[in-house]
């Protein structure tokens, strides 16, 4: 007998024993209302066509749909170890948690961490360390090249891209608070600049995606008059030209219809409560000389604000190309800020997020060396973004090229984010990624604030100290000489091996173009 027909002689027989028992004794009708629920279920279960496990397992199979909505934290708090969570682990998440709160970030009892299992990284510090001797102002870096008429002084760690509409109006306002109190920038994703990117005066960096929302004609392309609007605002410190990103490479911008309100919808010049896909790629250039002939067009527009670009990278000689294009013009970005393809987001067809575009840092070699092969660097600044929560993931990306740093999902998690996984459903219990009033509500953007500025600050702290350890006087003379990795039980390699830098200017001349360069510049 199968588990169906069972419960429908089990119902049967229920219904008979309550309506028996009701009729003795009319005093426990209540029975009726715990049971009468349970057997109308069953029975719409049983005819339903949708669900098959529904279908065969009336009543219980729905606890199927349960275990796997609440799998994230039952895997969180019950099955994961320390160093075993996904995408990031129990010791980052918590190391981001004590910083924002400004509690004990000390770990007793030596590290979890498998010290002889491959991809273990460390620092080599010195024997004759800085202590004391390194000015303790947190560092920041200057971005503006030769062009550029409002240089802007950014601190080497900021809030990463995140729309409002992926995020909540209170996760926006308090990232943005926070900002404000340790004077850092909050790049606005995307969704463009809504009123809570603005009223806590933080500085931003305005980011233009694909379909320029903010800046966006009626039949959804670049609007110069928009544009010049907004970005002569006070609190718009840079622009940049987002051309792809770590988490959906290829892929434009998604926001599902239930978190695209009215409000949103007006900001972004689109239809209220319908999915919002951005395209692909630009409608404003398609090819290396109009990206750079576009970099100066917002340049003269905005008076002379830094400009750059953003993406993941993919195809190497389409980047080797922007560098000839910059050659051939004289015209630059102010910035280049990489995404590693282990980017976040919050929404991406699973394809895209596991198997499309290079690593952070084999894409942050591969573009530092580039811009120092073709003698670019020195008037280009490199952000990096992906997966960074800890000192050590800074130095890291300093010692690889990278001049600063964007986090996003590190921010996230200071503002009280607990990894549940549903960015992309609108139900994020602690309303950071949700247009739910009712959940957004307990985001406290006084508090949350703070502990953005918390982490930010204590982070950089923490960098200062690796700094000091290395015998170094200053986060830019960190080198790939710095880092090792252990690529087996027997062997390890330092960075200078695994990344081996090329000559300044080489790119330039052909005869001294290197073996892994000479295929892209072979390619017409």
């Amino acid at each position: 007998m199968s588990v169906k027909q069972i419960f429908v002689l089990v119902s049967v027989f229920l219904m008979v024993i309550i309506t028996d028992l009701i009729y003795f004794f009319p005093n426990i009708w209540w029975i009726s209302l715990i049971f009468g629920p349970i057997i109308l279920l069953g029975v719409f279960d049983s005819l339903q066509k949708h669900h098959a496990i529904r279908r065969n397992f009336p009543v219980i199979g729905h606890l199927r749909y349960l275990l796997e909505e609440i799998r994230p934290e039952i895997m969180q708090y019950f099955v994961e170890t320390d160093t075993e969570g996904r995408p990031f682990n129990r010791l980052y998440r918590s190391l981001v948690y004590q910083r924002a709160k400004k509690v004990t970030d000390t770990t007793p009892f030596g590290t979890q961490m498998d010290v002889y299992r491959a991809g273990y990284e460390w620092m080599e510090h010195s024997i004759y360390p800085k202590k004391n001797e390194v000015e303790k102002v947190l560092p920041r870096v200057t971005i503006g090249g030769p062009d550029c008429k409002q240089p802007y002084s950014a601190s080497i760690l900021n809030i990463s891209a995140m729309s409002f509409g992926s995020l909540s109006k209170n996760a926006i306002s308090a990232l943005n608070k926070g900002a404000k109190i340790d004077d850092f920038y909050h790049n606005t994703g995307e969704g463009g600049i809504s009123r809570y990117h603005l009223e806590n005066k933080g500085d931003l960096v305005w980011q233009i995606g694909t379909a320029y929302f903010g800046c966006r004609t009626k039949d959804g392309n670049f609007d110069p008059k928009l544009f010049e609007e907004e970005s002569n605002l006070y609190n718009v410190k840079m622009i940049e030209i987002k051309i792809s990103q770590g988490a959906k490479p290829g892929h434009g911008g998604i926001l599902p219809a239930i978190k695209n309100t009215e409000e949103i919808a007006r900001i972004r010049g689109v239809e209220p409560h319908t999915e919002v896909l951005s395209p692909s790629g630009h409608t404003a250039f398609s090819n290396p000389t109009e990206l750079v002939e576009f970099i100066k067009k917002l340049r003269e527009l905005s008076n002379g604000k830094p400009i750059g670009f953003k993406l993941c990278l993919g195809r190497k000689k389409e980047f080797i190309d922007i560098c000839k294009a910059m050659l051939e013009t004289g015209i630059k970005p102010d910035f280049i800020a990489i995404d590693g393809g282990e980017g976040g987001t919050g929404a991406a067809p699973v394809e895209f997020t596991n198997s499309m575009g290079y690593p952070l840092r084999e894409g942050l070699c591969f573009v530092y060396d580039t811009l120092v092969g073709f003698d670019l660097k020195k008037d280009i600044n490199i952000i990096a973004s992906g997966k960074i929560t800890s000192s050590f993931h800074i130095a890291r990306i300093l010692a690889l090229g990278a001049d600063l740093c964007n986090s996003a999902r590190g921010m996230m998690m200071a503002l009280g984010c607990i990894q549940a996984l549903r960015c992309n459903k609108n139900t994020c219990p602690v309303g950071v990624t949700t247009q739910d009033i009712s959940l957004m509500k307990g985001l406290n953007v006084n508090d949350k604030s703070v502990r953005v500025a918390n982490f930010h600050h204590q982070t950089l702290e923490s960098l200062i100290e690796l700094v000091e350890a290395c015998g170094l006087n200053s986060p830019s003379e960190l080198n790939r000489a710095h880092i090792n990795r252990r690529i087996s039980m027997e062997k390890v390699s330092n960075y200078l091996e695994l990344y081996p830098p090329i000559k300044k200017g080489c790119l330039l001349n052909s005869a001294e173009i290197p073996d892994k360069y000479r295929m892209f510049f072979a390619i017409n």
